[in-house]
């Protein structure tokens, strides 16, 4: 099965060759499950032709908010919207998650409770998950074909899934506890200096990174009513 994904961000310059890039972290991640990956990288205006050259999509995390105004987010959405209608799976991640909710008739915004960094549990309907975060921008209205599957009290709409056509978290289960104390080290600045120590005092290896990758498979190998091949 192959998954494109859709870069919306990279990875600070001074970090990539030792932990890699974003669309890395996912191959890493979703290895040995029985998928290639074509990565486009949408934040260059490098958009794929169809929606069909691929058979599933994943949308990654970046420093943008989805409601900035950058010539490849209109393009990004509407990308979106064709390859859910059509049916095609999507998994969402960060901004990944904020975009397609955006897209589908949601509201993103930077939150007024400040930043989540660091390990979080997430309390999800499989069980408690624990998870790296690092955003303050999240979805404060879900679409309204969104199920909240998981959440915390500083994240309501944490995990959405759309029935069978896309399944969204605002967590990264492709950031391991070393990538986040490089990033904390690297880009801690950007955050109020008592969230950057909690977040470093917290960090963790304990985390449900295999769950995800499973969630994710499930998702993406899960049998679907064939659809027909529209190009967007």
């Amino acid at each position: 099965m192959k998954i494109g994904i859709l870069q919306t961000g990279r990875a600070p310059d001074d970090l990539i060759a030792e932990h890699g890039d974003y669309d890395g972290m996912f191959r890493t991640l979703l290895a040995g499950r029985g998928f290639t990956f074509e990565t486009y990288p949408v934040l260059d205006g490098v958009f794929p032709n169809s929606i069909d050259d691929a058979d599933g999509w994943l949308i990654t995390g970046s420093r943008f908010g989805a409601y900035e105004d950058h010539p490849w987010i209109a393009p990004l959405e509407e990308f979106l919207r064709a390859a859910y209608a059509a049916g095609r799976p999507i998994v969402g991640v960060c901004f990944g998650h904020q975009i397609l909710a955006q897209a589908l008739g949601g509201k993103v915004e930077k939150f007024d409770g400040g930043w989540s960094v660091g390990t979080e549990t997430y309390n999800s309907d499989a069980g408690p998950k624990r998870l790296m975060a690092w955003h303050q921008d999240q979805v404060t209205v879900a679409p309204t074909e969104a199920q909240v599957i998981g959440k915390t009290d500083f994240c309501a709409n944490a995990m959405l899934a759309y029935g069978d056509k896309a399944l969204t978290v605002q967590p990264h289960p492709e950031f391991n506890a070393p990538f986040m104390a490089a990033l904390l080290a690297s880009r801690g600045e950007v955050l109020p200096p008592e969230v950057a120590q909690a977040a470093k005092d917290r960090l963790s290896s304990d985390l449900a990174t295999t769950e995800l990758a499973d969630m994710f498979t499930e998702f993406f190998k899960r049998p679907r009513q064939a659809v027909s091949k529209k190009a967007s």
